[in-house]
């Protein structure tokens, strides 16, 4: 494959992907790092981070080459999935837009920053990574002209109730969320069970009562959860802020999440 052809398809790529590609009809390896430095030195690619390549398109100088956040975020390690928040926001389905960009991965890293965006490696666990990637809700979409790895709208919401932080509070969680119309209940409710936290759970249950009637969920569904539900009380998050107990899913919450006031100052 000329190398050319090579920057068609691939936006962002690793060293060693480019490697493999151009050796594989026995090129020299010599030969492809040479071409790649060629392409550098013309402007015709910039070095994200070491290893990271972004092509630049026509006719735009390389310090103001946009490149891809979620392609780089997919490259960052073997096994990188966009993730979290940014997750959301690769499905247009975050009330924010937001610069930082999780990502999961079961290898240690450290963040990444590259112009304005910042990479947080998140690691996720050895269990997960045995399944497959359908049982991890993990699937490949295209964008920006290449294919990125990222959670599903079910796992995602796993996740960002999982962890609020990364999804950027309740507020934003709830009102991303809420721009998502449709969630296939039984795959929330394995992701929900494989994460294995009943607090995790209870949050889960507690935001899908509160939606059932625009998600059109059964009771049947609802019960699913509650069974996954802590038995002692406990509060939704680790500020331990007042709030009003929910006896079905043992969570203590805040009136403003509970009520959702933050509508009422919309606008």
């Amino acid at each position: 494959m000329r190398s050319i052809d090579y920057f068609e398809t691939h936006p962002v790529f690793s060293h060693a992907e480019f490697l493999a590609a151009h050796t594989a009809k026995g090129r020299s390896p010599r030969t492809s790092n040479n071409l790649l430095a060629k392409h550098l030195a013309a402007g015709r690619l910039v070095r994200v981070r070491r290893g990271l390549y972004a092509v630049v398109p026509r006719g735009i100088s390389p310090d103001r080459a946009p490149a891809d956040p979620y392609l780089i975020a997919c490259h960052l390690s073997e096994d990188a999935v966009v993730a979290y928040h940014a997750a959301l926001q690769f499905f247009g389905k975050s009330y924010s837009v937001w610069q930082r960009f999780h990502y999961s991965t079961r290898l240690r890293a450290k963040p990444f920053s590259y112009k304005q965006m910042e990479f947080v490696p998140v690691l996720r666990s050895a269990v997960s990574g045995a399944r497959s990637k359908k049982e991890q809700g993990i699937i490949e979409a295209a964008h920006g002209g290449g294919q990125a790895k990222v959670t599903t709208l079910e796992q995602t919401m796993v996740d960002v109730l999982d962890a609020p932080d990364k999804g950027g509070g309740w507020e934003e969680i709830w009102r991303s969320l809420e721009l998502i119309e449709f969630f296939d209940i039984d795959a929330v409710l394995r992701h929900t069970r494989v994460n294995g936290t009943a607090l995790t759970a209870a949050r889960v249950g507690f935001y899908l009562e509160q939606h059932r009637d625009s998600l059109i969920l059964e009771e049947k569904h609802l019960k699913a959860f509650e069974k996954l539900a802590p038995a002692q009380p406990g509060y939704i998050d680790s500020s331990r802020q007042s709030g009003k107990l929910v006896k079905r899913w043992n969570l203590i919450v805040p009136d403003y999440v509970l009520n959702r006031r933050w509508e009422e100052t919309a606008g």
